[in-house]
């Protein structure tokens, strides 16, 4: 009797599809059923060969060999997951498999670890695709029931490969020509160098930004607080000290005349479902995790805990095949803080609005929402707990009313000058019931006494007011997130069509690769940090002087992103759009060798390697300062400090760990100073004495213990009438 042999992406996916498909029997790197195997791929388990494979001369980094352009690429296990490989191969090579269902990641890249793994494999047998979102129970069954033909997505396969391979012969040529011209560990890409022209771009705004002092009047009358405006261009600020000067003169002991009450409804609707990049920003704001932080987090609560669907997507709206669903995504949140909203929402009618439900502004994947799946509080770790409230709080808001306020503003004469008053009188809270704290903006809105128009009030006080134009903030991760994903405004002179296509397809990395992008431009020391804030260090701004022009631009990354676009609607072919990199890769390598800049190390030390005997660099990393040998291919590192989680027991901020074996010592920004193991001393004390932490995990016992209430028969209970 034959099966069908299900290939997932990762082991807790494949685990959750066996357990669905009943397939119990424990095999190596399998599990199998009556009709069905699952195995699973590590991520890649196959990747293209590195320039070696092509030639043994690329085993040593010459620049005369450039560009490296192989006629074909060739495939490679990669070998710390070659064991899971081989497992996989032996089940698709099996007689009694006739079918391969590619249960991998509903995306592009998904695509390509499985594909890229059957034709390592060399198996010939017809495949089939499940595309889902998440991998809850229900899910999985209603994916087996809609499973698509393979060939349905041959066009995105092709995509993937060719973004790939046109990666692979611009990043590798790029990276070897900077690094061997100028022997220092150089490194170029299509997205990480124009990240890295997007951050030098800001600091160059910053360096020459020159601050403007503004004026302006404020008036207090009665309790109110008025704030004067220009008659003609409505500011309430100008750059004329002389006029501000005279006006705050001449309007002593004038009154204020009421000309104007205006009252408005308005209403302000919830912020829009996440996707990846948004709780990425978000997280960071908020609780200061790191882009790639952020996705582990998710990927966790998407893969381990099943309350959250799958993190990697671009789209903030929901298909309408998922409203039926909602009902039942709200019951598995009516737990804990979340329960009154949720059932609140779940005995009234759901409304569904183009501000969440578009079928046109969904690709792969739908906005980051629960699952079906009801999550056990006191299981999520503090960082889990964080990003679930965020998701669950967001997706509560979404459905739930608007916020409704009446604003009232006021328009008064003082002399010949108007003046006005801003007042808000909340109607409903709506979604903003769901968040302890309000966005109000108190210097705006006050509360206005009760006025009519023509209304005459003395003015007990006119202040003159001013301050200055503040210039663009460094960015750091959230907002260099928000920058990759739309880098229009870095583009001088690109076509609309390129930014066009580069904002619909996501901007400069995907959803998936941004933080993996940030965190090597941290490990390559292109990037340092200054509290939140990111800066070039000497060696970003001398790779952008050495780098190719096109290289530095979003727009190559948009005419890529359009072409990938075509293949992968079967309007372009693959091999046209390589040759074209072919091309491109060999104008790259002949401008960087013709190139006469030079590159300097500023930052050397007197520390000899104790390798090789050269200088070291003295560098800043994410988490502390490091000496590296300036030989690439030495590449000796040191750590001389690191920023770690342990706390200051005065000021409570974080210690950083200096020096090396026994003189190990902790430091803080505050003056104090501990040995290691005097610091170690302190901690077995306290530990014996207990702490917050232990006391924590006494009350989530307590909290676990009490969980299996039956909520739905309390509610119940408490409706009727005895």
């Amino acid at each position: 009797m034959s099966k069908r042999l299900v290939l997932a992406e990762k082991p807790s996916v494949g685990r959750d599809i066996a357990r669905v498909l009943n397939c119990t029997k424990q095999g190596n790197g399998y599990l199998e059923g009556k009709d069905y195997i699952v195995t699973w791929a590590l991520g890649h388990l196959v990747t293209l060969a590195d320039p070696e494979a092509y030639d043994v001369k690329y085993k040593s980094w010459n620049l005369e060999d450039l560009p490296m352009l192989p006629k074909q690429f060739k495939l490679v296990v990669i070998p710390k997951t070659s064991k899971q490989f081989k497992a996989v191969k032996e089940q698709m090579l099996r007689k009694d498999v006739s079918e391969i269902i590619i249960a991998t990641d509903a995306g592009r890249e998904g695509e390509l670890v499985a594909r890229w793994i059957i034709e390592k494999v060399g198996v010939k047998k017809p495949i089939k695709r499940l595309w889902i979102s998440s991998v809850t129970d229900k899910a999985i069954q209603q994916g087996f029931k809609t499973l698509k033909d393979g060939r349905n997505y041959d066009n995105l396969y092709s995509s993937a490969i060719a973004r790939s391979e046109a990666d692979w012969i611009v990043g590798m040529n790029a990276t070897r020509a900077l690094t061997t011209k100028h022997n220092a560990q150089l490194s170029c890409g299509r997205v990480q160098t124009p990240t890295l022209a997007m951050i030098a771009k800001r600091e160059e705004e910053i360096n020459q930004f020159k601050p403007k002092t503004y004026y302006g009047l404020t008036a207090i009358s009665q309790g109110i607080k008025w704030t004067w405006q220009d008659g003609k261009s409505k500011d309430i600020k100008t750059f004329n000290e002389e006029r501000i000067g005279q006006l705050f003169k001449s309007l002593q002991g004038q009154s204020a005349q009421i000309e104007k009450v205006a009252k408005t409804e308005k209403k302000v609707y919830a912020p829009g479902l996440y996707d990846l990049t948004e709780l990425q920003r978000d997280a960071n704001r908020m609780f200061g995790f790191s882009a790639k932080e952020t996705l582990s987090i998710m990927q966790k609560l998407y893969e381990h805990h099943k309350v959250l669907t799958y993190p990697r997507t671009d789209s903030r709206y929901i298909s309408t095949d998922i409203v039926e669903t909602l009902p039942e995504r709200l019951k598995a949140v009516a737990i804990g803080p979340y329960r009154a909203v949720a059932n609140q929402l779940l005995k009234g009618k759901l409304v569904k609005n183009k501000s969440f439900v578009d079928d046109k502004k969904v690709s792969d994947h739908h906005a980051i929402i629960p699952t079906e799946q009801t999550a056990l509080l006191t299981d999520l770790s503090d960082k889990e707990r964080k990003i679930f409230d965020l998701v669950v709080k967001r997706f509560l808001a979404v459905l739930s009313k608007p916020f409704v306020y009446e604003q009232t503003t006021l328009t008064a004469k003082i002399g010949s000058e108007t003046f006005v008053a801003k007042g808000k009188r909340v109607l409903s809270l709506g979604f903003k019931e769901i968040y302890s704290h309000q966005d109000e903006e108190a210097d705006d809105h006050q509360n206005l006494p009760l006025v009519e128009v023509g209304m005459v009030l003395p003015i007990s006080k006119i202040i003159q007011t001013s301050g200055r134009t503040q210039p663009p903030a460094y960015f750091n991760e959230a907002t260099l997130l928000s920058a990759m994903e739309n880098p229009a405004r870095f583009m001088n002179g690109a076509s609309s069509d390129v930014v066009k296509t580069l904002n619909e397809t996501g901007g400069l990395g995907t959803v998936a690769t941004r933080a993996d992008i940030i965190e090597k431009l941290f490990n390559s020391f292109m990037i340092e940090k200054k509290g939140q804030e990111i800066h070039l260090t000497s060696k970003g701004r001398q790779l952008l002087d050495l780098a190719p022009t096109d290289l530095k631009s979003p727009e190559l990354t948009g005419q890529w992103e359009q072409k990938l676009s075509d293949i992968a609607s079967g309007k372009l072919k693959r091999q046209r759009f390589v040759n074209q990199m072919r091309e491109y890769a060999t104008t790259v390598v002949q401008e960087i060798k013709g190139s006469d800049a030079k590159y300097k190390h500023d930052n050397l030390t007197t520390t000899k390697c104790p390798e090789c005997g050269k200088p070291m660099l003295a560098v800043n990393g994410k988490r502390g300062k490091m000496l590296v040998c300036q030989d690439r291919e030495c590449g000796t590192r040191k750590t001389i400090s690191q920023i770690t989680n342990s706390r200051c027991p005065n000021c409570h901020k974080k210690l950083e760990l200096r020096g090396e074996g026994e003189n190990r010592m902790f430091a803080c920004v505050c003056g104090h100073r501990e040995k290691l193991n005097t610091y170690n001393k302190r901690k077995q004390e306290q530990k014996k004495q207990g702490s917050k932490r232990d006391v924590q995990k006494y009350l989530r016992e307590q909290e676990k213990n009490a969980e299996p209430m039956n909520s739905a028969l309390a509610d119940a209970l408490a409706n009727l009438k005895l």
